[in-house]
């Protein structure tokens, strides 16, 4: 090949190169390339989606006047936003709980020191020293306030949040809403009964025991009511839980007689599993406000008992002997409710299930639903629905004996302690040639 056709060629594919290169990009320029949106925040709620589970969230509309009321006395400053439950430590509801705090505070240091007075006033019997701490360990819940109850605050969002979610999984699987009828009516009434209950009961501890003055009464006030919430928030979920357990319980033997059975029953597995876990997540988030409940409903128990015996062996009936029975009583109901609920709520999620699934007549049904049950009966193991306090205790019934039976160990051994002051106080007595009284006269200071 010569050099001139040589060159020629290599004009040749020069040029249609170039051609091909501006024929390509005006192609591209017609071409328009839809890309994802990367720029979307991971995060970002979706507007449908709220709508649905603000829609759905009936749970939410039971329980609101607690959740106001706590906003308001400033135990729980959780906010509701749409379709979601948030805990900031920084916003209007957390500043305002910072300010009743402050307040209340404030007012329950003068009231502790003037309690605290009455106790170290010399000439006192050993008796009146050990009832006199009743109204002192009343005023310790709202000292331990943050610690119990603000630093579970995202704990508790996180459990408002499941219920809402949870309502929205169940009406997409069921096709019927979660509708607690007649509950909101007795949230309302609790509520109010909270503070009715709270303040006769130290109304009457003024007009029965000698001691206490009537502006003290003012900072027990919202202890007693936040302890009588405390109670009727737990009734009211306990409550709740029951009725969805045995919902899911009649669509689960519904289910049985349709051709998707096993499809059904995964479902239904599903809904109880999510049950399951708010159940423990309930004793989770609330675990240090029951915890610090337990421990006083003990103590001013053992107290109060204690100084009701005393003070009959010594000076027989009177008011003062009423009054101490009242704060005994007042506690041993609380424990008692809050544990019957709690196994209440238990029984109809864990045994009533397994019963249910083992009368199941499994050579009726095909392979797949077989399984399905077998896999039910091993989620029932596997995730046993107990109300449990973080790792503290488990409440149910046999709180209330174990609380029983402790109460009834340090009796005997304070009222053994008071027979050895008394026996060294006559011992004493008579070596200096004195006559005592027949009641227990030993004094400190």
């Amino acid at each position: 090949m010569s050099l001139v056709s040589l060159d020629a060629h290599t004009l040749f594919l020069q040029t249609h190169a170039r051609n091909y290169s501006a024929t390509s990009r005006r192609k591209s320029d017609n071409i328009r390339i839809v890309t994802p949106n990367t720029h979307r925040p991971e995060h970002e709620p979706d507007e449908e989606l709220l709508d649905k589970l603000e829609r759905y969230d009936n749970f939410y509309d039971t329980t609101k006047s607690l959740l106001v009321l706590f906003q308001i006395m400033g135990v729980m400053p959780i906010e509701r936003r749409k379709g979601k439950t948030v805990f900031r430590w920084f916003s209007a509801v957390t500043g305002w709980a910072y300010f009743v705090y402050i307040v209340e505070t404030i007012f329950v240091s003068i009231i502790f020191r003037e309690r605290l007075l009455l106790i170290l006033q010399p000439g006192k019997r050993f008796d009146e020293y050990i009832y006199g701490v009743i109204f002192i360990s009343i005023l310790i819940p709202h000292f331990l306030l943050p610690i119990g109850a603000w630093r579970n605050g995202n704990e508790v969002a996180k459990f408002k949040n499941m219920w809402t979610k949870f309502q929205l999984k169940y009406y997409k699987m069921t096709g019927t809403p979660i509708i607690f009828h007649n509950l909101t009516l007795i949230t309302y009434s609790l509520c109010v009964l909270s503070w009715v209950v709270g303040i006769l009961i130290m109304l009457a501890q003024f007009y029965l025991q000698p001691d206490m003055l009537l502006w003290h009464t003012f900072g027990y006030y919202h202890i007693l009511a936040m302890l009588n919430c405390l109670c009727s928030l737990w009734f009211v979920n306990c409550t709740a839980k029951g009725r969805v357990a045995g919902w899911i319980a009649e669509n689960l033997s519904a289910a049985l007689h349709t051709k998707e059975s096993a499809k059904k029953l995964a479902e239904y597995r599903e809904l109880w599993v999510d049950l399951s876990h708010m159940m423990q997540q309930l004793g989770k988030a609330y675990s240090g406000m029951y915890a610090l409940y337990c421990l006083l409903v003990l103590l001013t128990t053992i107290v109060a008992t204690y100084g009701c015996l005393t003070e009959i062996l010594d000076h027989g009936l009177s008011f003062k002997e009423a009054g101490l029975f009242l704060i005994a009583f007042y506690c041993v109901t609380l424990l008692c409710i809050i544990c019957n609920e709690a196994h209440a709520a238990s029984r109809k999620m864990g045994p009533e299930f397994r019963e249910r699934l083992l009368h199941v007549n499994l050579a009726t049904v095909d392979q797949r639903t077989v399984q399905e049950v077998h896999m039910f009966l091993t989620a029932l193991e596997k995730n046993p629905p107990i109300m449990n306090l973080n790792g503290y205790a488990n409440i149910n019934r046999k709180l209330i004996s174990s609380t029983v039976t402790s109460a009834a160990t340090y009796l005997v051994m304070l009222m053994q302690f008071r027979l050895t002051l008394m026996r060294n106080a006559a011992i004493t007595a008579k070596k200096n040639g004195t006559v005592l009284p027949h009641q227990n006269t030993t004094t400190f200071g």
